[in-house]
């Protein structure tokens, strides 16, 4: 009996050390688990996938709006001589119409998303909503008047417009300036080598004057004679 009761009680003891050590490795693994969770997201990532999905919660309601008014009873009015022949046929064209349009159209917006950068455009919003916000001066209002708005719209448009041109029309200027002073400085070197030659030449025919001269001068003039 004592055996027996000393048996019970080691195997007692044995089951509690391996629950126990279970449970220390579950709650290991628990916090390991833990730690490789991702941090929980910040009230700007939630606040961008909250406005993302309210934009595809419109865009839905819209495209069902859509659909809806390409009813089966619009359809038949369309091709009634079909229908009155083969109402099932009709119902069957119908389904696949509608299965089909919005597809497509579901296509078209998820490319418009994806080209337009819509989600990089409205965090560009939200950081220019950020800034007029830090920013003391009044935002802007319309006037009521469309022609002052539409001009404060494009005045400073126009006014960097200018700003270009001037620049432009100064870096021309500049340019016309030194083309005209490097066409001077041609000028006026073609004109001294027009000088330097016909001093040479008045040099030559000085030279050929005196040679004749000389010539003349040392023998009598019925030797030349022919």
């Amino acid at each position: 009996m004592e055996e027996s009761k000393s048996a019970t009680q080691a195997d007692t003891t044995g089951n509690l050390g391996a629950k126990d050590s279970a449970e220390s490795q579950a709650n290991e693994a628990t916090g390991e688990v833990s730690s490789q969770m991702p941090n929980k997201p910040t009230e700007e990532t939630e606040a961008r996938y909250k406005r993302m999905k309210l934009f595809d919660k419109v865009m839905q309601k819209s495209l069902n709006k859509f659909i809806e008014d390409a009813s089966f009873n619009r359809f038949v009015s369309m091709f009634h001589p079909l229908y009155s022949k083969n109402p099932q046929r009709m119902e069957s064209i119908h389904k696949q119409f509608i299965e089909e349009l919005r597809r497509t159209i579901q296509e078209d917006l998820n490319k418009l998303i994806e080209e337009g950068q819509l989600e990089l455009k409205l965090n560009e919003l939200d950081k220019l909503e950020r800034a007029a916000k830090d920013s003391p001066d009044p935002a802007w209002r319309p006037s009521g008047v469309p022609e002052q708005d539409f001009c404060s719209l494009l005045m400073p448009y126009y006014q960097k417009q200018e700003a270009y041109m001037r620049r432009e029309l100064k870096k021309i200027q500049a340019e016309n300036a030194a083309l005209a002073q490097k066409v001077q400085s041609g000028r006026e070197s073609i004109a001294q080598t027009e000088n330097r030659i016909s001093a040479t030449i008045d040099e030559w025919k000085a030279s050929v004057t005196e040679f004749e001269r000389l010539a003349s001068s040392l023998r009598p003039a019925d030797v030349f004679d022919v």
